[in-house]
C-alpha cells in the first residue's frame, strides 16, 4: 500500500495524536481503525433503515408472530412492550 500525505491543521493533528495515544495506537493505526468503524456505522445505518422499512409493511409483525410464536414472556411473566 502506498503512503500519502494529508494536510491538516496542527490543532487537529495534536487532537488525533492524543486520541491515538489514549487507545495505545499510532495516529496511522488509529485513523485506519476509525475509517473502518465509520464504514461499519454507515452500513449499520443502512441495515437499520432497511429493517425499519421491512417491519413497517402491513402484516409483517403478524406474520413473524405466526411463524415464530411471538415474543417470549419476560422474566417477570409480562410480555415485553
Amino acid at each position: 500500500m502506498a503512503d500519502t500525505t494529508v494536510k491538516i491543521d496542527s490543532e487537529t493533528r495534536d487532537r488525533l495524536a492524543i486520541l491515538a495515544a489514549a487507545h495505545g495506537k499510532s495516529v496511522r493505526a488509529y485513523l485506519a481503525d476509525l475509517a473502518i468503524e465509520e464504514e461499519n456505522q454507515l452500513a449499520l445505518g443502512r441495515a437499520t433503515a432497511a429493517f425499519r422499512e421491512a417491519v413497517a409493511r402491513p402484516g409483517i409483525a403478524e406474520a413473524f408472530d405466526a411463524e415464530y410464536g411471538g415474543l417470549p414472556p419476560s422474566a417477570t411473566g409480562n410480555r415485553a412492550a
